[in-house]
């Protein structure tokens, strides 16, 4: 199976950093193809909707040169896209959705972002010292601490290829505005948190899980951005929930 792999706000593919080859190791019959957000990684210089519809509209063209059917594995605002491709998609196209600490309309905003995160992402996002801002937003969504190499990496995705303001605040607007529909759009789907998120409550999750009787697995301590703190946990629960 081909599997897209979504990344967050103002995130793009080579955030995953080490976390695809981990995934084809572990899943050698499977193919992992992660894909920019527009304004974001090769689409830098491209609008961004202020919709999850549009810009799931825009992945969606992205792809159409890779044959489905499709598995999903999607992070935050990643997994709010990834939801509303389901949501309308034909009948078989997605066969496996995996989402980790997303959110949407169905959680209260404080839940959906926590309070104590919104004065630290604006402020983020604003930050002009590049090298300190992408190391602060590593710890803001990392519970482990950074190695330098990791803080270098990202620093120089930024030069490379840097997300503009009005992308990133067309992101957020797409982000806060998301409700998906009411029907449930698969069977089954891995939602995967973390307790000690600071960006996004757990119980976004959880939300998920009792309105649609999905799996759900709480992991104890890592932070938000779960495929760089914990990748091995990940694997290990999407191992068991793909042999059901």
């Amino acid at each position: 199976m081909h599997w897209i792999l979504l990344r967050g706000l103002t995130r793009e593919q080579a955030h995953w950093g080490e976390f695809r080859e981990q995934l084809e190791a572990a899943f050698p019959e499977h193919h992992f193809h992660p894909v920019d957000l527009p304004g974001t990684g090769v689409h830098f210089r491209d609008p961004c909707p202020n919709t999850i519809t549009g810009i799931r509209e825009k992945v969606q063209r992205q792809i159409s040169h890779i044959p489905g059917p499709y598995g999903i594995l999607a992070l935050s605002m990643g997994g709010m896209v990834a939801l509303d491709w389901a949501q309308h998609a034909a009948e078989g196209e997605i066969q496996a959705l995996v989402l980790i600490n997303t959110s949407s309309g169905f959680s209260p905003f404080w839940q959906r972002m926590r309070p104590g995160a919104w004065a630290r992402i604006v402020k983020l996002l604003t930050r002009r010292e590049l090298f300190d801002r992408e190391a602060d937003i590593l710890r803001l969504t990392c519970n482990r601490d950074p190695e330098l190499a990791t803080i270098k990496h990202w620093y120089s995705i930024q030069r490379q290829r840097p997300v503009a303001m009005n992308a990133a605040l067309q992101q957020l607007r797409a982000a806060v505005s998301f409700t998906p529909l009411s029907h449930r759009p698969l069977p089954d789907a891995l939602l995967l948190a973390s307790k000690r998120d600071r960006i996004v409550h757990w119980r976004c999750s959880e939300a998920l899980e009792q309105r649609w009787q999905w799996t759900f697995n709480l992991h104890p301590d890592a932070g938000h951005d779960l495929p760089l703190d914990d990748p091995q946990w990940i694997i290990t629960h999407m191992r068991q929930w793909l042999a059901r």
